[in-house]
């Protein structure tokens, strides 16, 4: 099977990958920094025209956030991108990946560091995910060397805002994951030795506003209504309320104001992570009934924004197939690998919920994401873009 597939398995080897990784990644594209996303998306725009599709950017969809005051502010997002190549072939696939990284413009981590002789390098998204994209883009390149390309169809998604839960891209996402037969998103490995992730929990990040009365602290107390003790009864009964299948992190408390004064604005910030779909429904459940019972017991009122924006990603029967295929890709090119649960989440959970089965750390390998010591191990380019590549022609030959 590989010497069958040897001219496109080099090709994608071959590729620019390297140089790629060290030209994104010298570009800050923290979630936030809109200029330098812009940048990132027309450098992203300029490499993926190498394919034989339609290469667009698209605006995001507007969102909002919660202020520390308890008002929504407008919230924009980066443009992303998307690709679309042979619509009307017999196996359609979805591909995605993500430019944003957690390094804000004015984040000390901005510059990259050859380790090991240049075994290693160490810099911003290396790993998480210009490394992934890299890769991505030369399976891709791979792939139109075949003969089997005429075969395959593809989506590309590449959002702006996956490190903060994609909610301006989450319907683009959607959309091009639609009746597809599977889907390769390219999050790093979950291990530096390419251990794939397998199931994920769901995650919902909410914040409740919680409005009392404010009153002077020491002549009436008892007219005012204490908005930061009732958040942090909420937060409390919160913590409580974690249990097996279901995290929960009470993070933030924002609010109050002088000594001298009963604060009346409060806004608690919550992360839930469901392990199953029976788990969120739990969890928003949970959160309702809480709120109306701290609601009352403190007579302050409770507004509850947010929700689960990543679905939980159970392995089931089909998805099981794709990772047997993978692995067993993986086997035949020398380097065997697993997977495992991971506790992190991704757009691999949005893919999921569409009922397409999705093994999404196909990235590269590396380690201390999300921090200044992230890491690329480099020989894993060529690596994960031949799995890539074969993965993609053995779906085509095969199926699932």
């Amino acid at each position: 099977m590989i010497e069958r597939h040897r001219a496109a398995l080099d090709a994608a080897a071959g590729a620019p990958m390297l140089a790629q990784v060290r030209g994104w990644s010298a570009v800050n594209s923290g979630s936030r920094n809109l200029e330098g996303l812009a940048a990132m998306a027309g450098m992203l725009a300029d490499a993926f025209a190498i394919l034989p599709g339609d290469v667009r950017l698209i605006d995001a969809v507007p969102g909002e956030a919660i202020d520390g005051g308890g008002q929504a502010q407008p919230l924009a997002f980066g443009r992303n991108l998307h690709v679309r190549v042979r619509a009307d072939a017999p196996v359609q696939l979805v591909l995605t990946g993500h430019m944003d990284t957690v390094y804000a413009a004015d984040h000390p981590f901005q510059t990259l560091t050859d380790l090991e002789g240049g075994a290693l390098i160490n810099g911003p998204g290396v790993a998480d995910m210009k490394g992934g994209i890299a890769l991505m883009l030369a399976a891709l390149a791979g792939l139109e060397t075949s003969p089997l390309a005429a075969r395959i169809g593809y989506e590309v998604v590449i959002n702006s805002d996956e490190e903060i839960g994609s909610p301006g891209s989450a319907a683009l996402i959607a959309a091009a994951a639609r009746g597809k037969l599977a889907a390769l998103t390219y999050e790093p490995s979950a291990l530096p030795d390419g251990t794939l992730a397998g199931a994920r929990p769901g995650s919902g990040n909410f914040s409740m506003v919680v409005t009392g009365r404010s009153a002077h602290a020491g002549r009436n107390p008892e007219d005012g209504r204490n908005a930061i003790v009732a958040a942090g009864d909420l937060a409390l009964r919160l913590a409580r309320a974690r249990r097996a299948g279901l995290a929960i992190n009470p993070a933030r408390i924002d609010g109050g104001g002088p000594n001298n004064m009963v604060p009346d604005r409060a806004v608690l910030r919550v992360n839930l992570r469901p392990a199953l779909p029976e788990d969120e429904a739990a969890a928003r459940t949970l959160i309702d009934e809480l709120a109306r019972a701290v609601a009352a017991e403190h007579d302050v009122s409770i507004h509850v924004h947010g929700g689960f924006g990543r679905p939980p990603k159970p392995i089931d029967a089909h998805a099981a197939k794709l990772f047997a295929l993978v692995e067993d890709s993986a086997a035949r090119l020398g380097r065997p690998i697993g997977h495992r649960a991971s506790g992190g989440v991704c757009d691999g959970n949005n893919i999921a919920a569409c009922g397409v089965p999705v093994v999404d750390t196909m990235g590269a390998r590396g380690g201390a994401i999300h921090s200044p010591d992230e890491y690329l191990i480099v020989e894993s380019l060529p690596e994960r873009a031949m799995l890539s590549t074969l993965v993609m022609l053995r779906l085509a030959e095969e199926g699932l």
